[in-house]
């Protein structure tokens, strides 16, 4: 009901001659895009590419076994690792940006706005580089570790926004019923704002973790072996570099789609057992959703 009344707010209702122009429009857009695939696959057929030995190699044993399976664990390892460092930061320094002490908040904002404006492939870079020269773990684990580094400040910094908003999106009267009955502010943070609001803000962070697993491609630059890197092993060497990189993104399309599914189905289980609203980010929007 909410968004319907903000969607009448910032637009005007059509009215039949301007459906009719939508109508119109939207046809010409399908025929357009119709019309560009088709001769975008003719020139794929003309050059060959859409032929059954191009694509035969990719439902072998061989093919997910060896290169797809391998690279599809190492993505889902990083991804994992980074989602439960990336909580376990956005949890501290969203806590910080609402603690009291001024100096906590200065602080967690100043580590939080910092390693928001960093690109994560340029933390990934970094920390390839620091850790390779430092010797702070095994050769063969420092891309796993730059990948997971990268993935963890950048999106706990996104998480630690999300945090904050959510907890300032709950009703007043929430923290006001926690000092009545004799907590201070800190332990009302704790122990019935932070609940509720993590509780309202899930479905979001659930669509910061498809973030997390889409980013984890980066690592291939730094020579990661995640699914995108095997892929391109693997079209490299089969000579149907186009076919299997199709096949990669299918793949991150399942997987991204499955947890955006989850994402709604929790907005519309969480939705009527928090005080806050729970509203389900959209992919790199979660971000945007932090702010005020």
């Amino acid at each position: 009901m909410a968004s319907s009344t903000a969607r009448n707010v910032l637009f005007d209702v059509q009215g039949p001659r301007a459906r009719r122009t939508t109508l119109v429009l939207n046809l010409v857009g399908v025929l357009l895009v119709a019309a560009l695939a088709w001769v975008v696959l003719g020139r794929l057929a003309d050059q060959g590419q859409l032929t059954a030995e191009k694509w035969a190699p990719l439902v072998t044993a061989r093919t997910w076994e060896n290169f797809l399976l391998p690279g599809l664990w190492q993505t889902l390892r990083a991804a994992l690792l980074a989602v439960v460092l990336s909580i376990a930061f956005g949890l501290v320094f969203g806590l910080g940006r609402l603690s009291q002490p001024a100096i906590v908040r200065l602080v967690s904002t100043v580590v939080v706005e910092f390693f928001r404006a960093v690109p994560v492939l340029v933390m990934m870079i970094f920390f390839y580089l620091g850790l390779g020269r430092a010797d702070l773990v095994e050769p063969a684990n420092v891309p796993f570790w730059a990948v997971v580094l990268g993935l963890m400040f950048y999106n706990g910094s996104v998480i630690a926004e999300l945090i904050r908003s959510g907890v300032h999106q709950l009703p007043r009267g929430q923290r006001e019923a926690g000092l009545a009955i004799g907590l201070t502010p800190a332990r009302s943070l704790r122990l019935i704002e932070l609940p509720q609001a993590l509780t309202a803000m899930l479905p979001s962070l659930v669509s910061q973790f498809v973030v997390i697993l889409k980013d984890t491609a980066l690592g291939y630059i730094i020579t990661y072996p995640e699914l995108l890197a095997s892929g391109r092993r693997l079209g490299s060497g089969d000579g149907n570099i186009l076919q299997t990189l199709f096949v990669v993104a299918l793949v991150f399309v399942l997987i991204n789609y499955l947890l955006t599914l989850l994402a709604d189905r929790l907005s519309r289980f969480l939705s009527y057992r928090t005080a806050g609203r729970t509203k389900p980010a959209e992919g790199p929007v979660a971000a945007a959703a932090a702010q005020d």
